[in-house]
């Protein structure tokens, strides 16, 4: 039985706060991008994983973070350009309608103000914070962190994952993105499915796929104009072959990708042809965790696949504390 997981980068401004320019779109599109999301996948009934900067989470903040062991300065945009700009640091507003949707979503973790953890100056005792922060919050809200999205995907310090009670994150994708990936797929015939496995800290690596915004600019116009939409070509590919070959097929996004009704259509066509064939065939919508607790189960009886129920989400305290 084939597996479709779409997991999302739910960061606003945190995604780009430590760069010296950033792209002002997509900077301004995150809040429209996520409610677009939440509401197309209320519309076609398809759970995702939401992976969710802490930080969005807070009411407010003194915007220092002296208790936390960032790197000197990682925090200075929100004290200083970023001040008076409110919605792009925080959002319990838009966490709240994530957890209060009709569609049974996950909530997982993008860390707690986008520290990457695969830098050399990101220590354990950065990772430890952001996971302890991350934790907290989501405690306050009567949620807790089973699965990890890391930022800009640089995977690191996975024992401090396994320490704070993560039982899954995404891995890198095995295939490239943009050109490369739709070479890799539609000239080469590399598969788009992906295999989790179980590392040696007992987490369950679910790996992405395909990055649904991996080719903008002139080459997506041009493409566009004299053939259809590349990405939602690949999507189609990739379910497609979930079905075939009842492999893991996972699609990744940001909702600050949304920065236009050209996006909109794109994600449109993509969970359409995903709602038509997990009609017409014995297709599965997974989360990150309902696919990690497979496999862990799986591993327990041999390999066998399993269809037990995943561990729900708690949705209980969705309060909204201050820092």
């Amino acid at each position: 039985m084939g597996s479709v997981v779409i997991s999302l980068d739910a960061e606003l401004g945190w995604g780009f706060h430590d760069l010296e320019t950033p792209p002002g779109r997509r900077v301004e599109a995150g809040r429209r991008g996520w409610s677009t999301m939440l509401e197309l996948f209320e519309t076609y009934e398809i759970p995702a994983t939401w992976a969710v900067v802490g930080h969005l989470m807070l009411e407010s903040c003194d915007g220092r973070h002296a208790d936390h062991a960032a790197p000197e300065g990682w925090f200075e945009r929100e004290r200083t350009t970023w001040r008076d700009r409110e919605d792009l640091r925080f959002c319990p507003d838009l966490v709240g309608d994530l957890l209060e949707s009709d569609v049974d979503h996950e909530f997982a973790s993008h860390s707690f103000s986008h520290v990457l953890f695969d830098r050399p100056e990101t220590d354990a005792d950065i990772a430890a914070a952001e996971l302890e922060r991350s934790v907290e919050v989501a405690a306050g809200w009567g949620l807790s962190v089973d699965s990890f999205v890391y930022p800009r995907n640089g995977v690191g310090h996975r024992d401090v994952l396994a320490e704070y009670g993560v039982r899954a994150y995404r891995g890198r994708s095995p295939t490239g993105d943009g050109v490369r990936g739709l070479f890799d797929s539609a000239i080469r015939d590399r598969s788009m499915l992906v295999d989790p496995t179980i590392d040696e800290y007992g987490l369950v690596n679910v790996p992405a796929s395909l990055f649904l915004f991996g080719f903008e600019g002139p080459a997506r116009t041009v493409a566009e104009s004299i053939w259809r939409d590349p990405m939602v070509v690949q999507a189609r590919r990739g379910i497609d072959e979930a079905v075939r070959r009842d492999g893991v097929f996972h699609m990744w996004l940001h909702p600050n990708n949304l920065v236009s009704e050209r996006d909109d259509r794109r994600m449109r066509a993509i969970l359409e042809y995903l709602d038509q064939r997990r009609s017409d065939t014995d297709l599965r919508v997974e989360t990150i965790e309902r696919v990690a607790q497979r496999t862990v189960d799986g591993s327990r009886d041999g390999g066998r696949d399993t269809d037990c129920d995943a561990i729900p989400v708690a949705r209980t305290g969705v309060s909204k504390p201050a820092e």
